[in-house]
Order: structure tokens, then sequence, then C-alpha cells
């Protein structure tokens, strides 16, 4: 029972962990930008694609397509941005959900009728295969792998936004764009290269998650409830918030579908629900 639980634990971070890798990027767009993507699932769903065609048409190895589907969804974020998003940083919220939502549909459309409406394969290098142990427990070698590649970007990224010039330039600009710009920032470009920034990490979540979460023309509207869950939960314009919420979610959902499979795809609701009652603002909230 004790192993089954251990198990059940270590499986829920893992998923949380990929949740929040992909979210991270919404929560930034949606606390520090302003803007309501509802699109953000295609950026990753874009990571995974190029991640699955280098993998079985090239040859990539594994490894080397992770970044390669980083920059992939980076680039094609930050020319949406440039051609599209700008237009509507303005613009009230429900015209950004209905354009993000509209461009979403459009990319489920190009998804199937290039690659077709089915699950894309993906073979895994053999030393992420099977189980390993750790700390007396057999637990999935491609999840502690996950689990690794996470917290190296959770500490990346934090050290990016907290310790770096560039963190300081998103900040002032979401917090005084007239400021900014008297002080010689660049808005637009500030704006632009933080799009691209949480493009592209939804892209590398997505090209991580193939094993664990399929990828088929779908997966943005599969998931979308998903990645919002863990930012409204979690707390907008945060890094620590969205990964104490996506750990929470993630967990509870694994756990709620083993014991109580009959109700389990309902778990993570009933959380969520708890959570916004006791933290109405989010479970952290961005530092002005």
């Amino acid at each position: 029972m004790l192993a089954n639980f251990a198990g059940v634990l270590f499986d829920g971070v893992a998923y949380g962990s990929l949740l929040f890798l992909i979210s991270v990027g919404l929560s930034v767009t949606m606390g520090m930008m302003n803007f309501i993507n509802l699109a953000h699932g295609a950026f990753a769903m874009l990571g995974g694609y190029v991640s699955a065609l280098l993998l079985a048409r090239l040859g990539v190895p594994f490894l080397a397509s992770l970044p390669l589907a980083f920059v992939a969804a980076a680039v094609v974020g930050l020319v949406l941005e440039r051609l599209l998003y700008r237009r509507l940083y303005q613009a009230s919220h429900l015209d950004q959900v209905l354009f993000s939502i509209g461009l979403t549909f459009m990319a489920v459309a190009g998804a199937t009728y290039f690659f077709g409406p089915s699950q894309q394969p993906v073979t895994l290098p053999d030393w992420l295969r099977g189980q390993v142990s750790l700390f007396g427990l057999d637990v999935g070698a491609y999840r502690v792998f996950l689990i690794a590649v996470v917290v190296l970007v959770t500490v990346a990224l934090g050290l990016v936004i907290e310790r770096t010039r560039f963190g300081a330039q998103i900040r002032a600009a979401v917090d005084n764009q007239t400021a900014s710009r008297g002080l010689g920032i660049n808005v637009n470009l500030v704006f632009s290269l933080t799009f691209a920034l949480g493009s592209g990490l939804a892209g590398l979540g997505g090209a991580l998650g193939i094993d664990v979460l399929g990828l088929d023309p779908t997966f943005p509207v599969k998931y979308m409830v998903y990645f919002l869950l863990v930012v409204a939960v979690g707390g907008a314009g945060t890094i620590k918030g969205p990964l104490v919420a996506a750990l929470l979610l993630g967990v509870f959902d694994v756990a709620g579908k083993y014991y109580v499979p009959e109700i389990g795809a309902f778990v993570i609701y009933a959380m969520m629900v708890v959570l916004l009652i006791l933290f109405p603002a989010g479970l952290m909230r961005r530092r002005a």
C-alpha cells in the first residue's frame, strides 16, 4: 500500500511538473502582459510535432530535438506576436479570447490536414525507457528525467525574471509602460521577447509531454482547461504559484484516477474549487 502511494505521488509530481512547464508561459503572458491567450496550447502542440518529426523522419537525437522544439515555438510566437497579438494588447478580454480561440481552431485544423487525426508515435532512447531505483522505489526513468528538466528550467526562469536586466525590464514595462519608455526601455521589444519566451517554454513542454500526454491535433483543446487551471489556481504572473498549483493538481489528478477511477476525472476540478475558495486571487500574487 505504501509503495503504491509513493508511486502515485511520484507520478503525480512528474505529471504536475509537465503541466507547470507548459503553463508557466501562459502565466507570464496573462499575468505580466495582461493578455488572455487561449491559443497557448497550440504552441505546445507545435513543439510536440517538431520533436516528433525530427525523431521519426530526420533521425535527430531526442535530447537535440528539445531545444529545436523550443526555438521553433518561440520563433512562431515571435512572428505571431508582431503580426497579430500586438494589435490586441489594448483590446477587451473578450476580443482576446475570441481571437485566441479562433487561432486554436485554425491550429487544430492545420495539424489535422498535414499530419492526420491519429496520435503521433515517439520512440524514446533506451536510457529513458523502463524503470530505475530511486530511494528503494522503482520509478519510470522518463519521469525522473522530466522532473530534472523542469527543475533546471524553473531555476533558470526564476533567475532570468528576478535577477537579470531583462527581467527588470519586463517588470517595469508591465507596471508602467509610459515610465519605462521614458527610461529608454523598448517596451515593444520586451513584450515580443517575453511572448516568444512563453511560447518557447510551451513548445518545450509539448515536446517533453509526447510520451505522457500524447500528441494529436486536438491537443490544444484537450488540455486547454488544465493549463488555465494551473494559472488561475497558482496566480498569474508568478513562477512559484503555478509551480505549487501544478504539483498539487497533478498529484490529486493522478491519485483520483488511481484510487477512485469512477470519479477520478472530476477530482482535479473539485481541488480547483477548494483552492479558489481559499485563495480567490491565486496561491501567490505577482509582486509589483
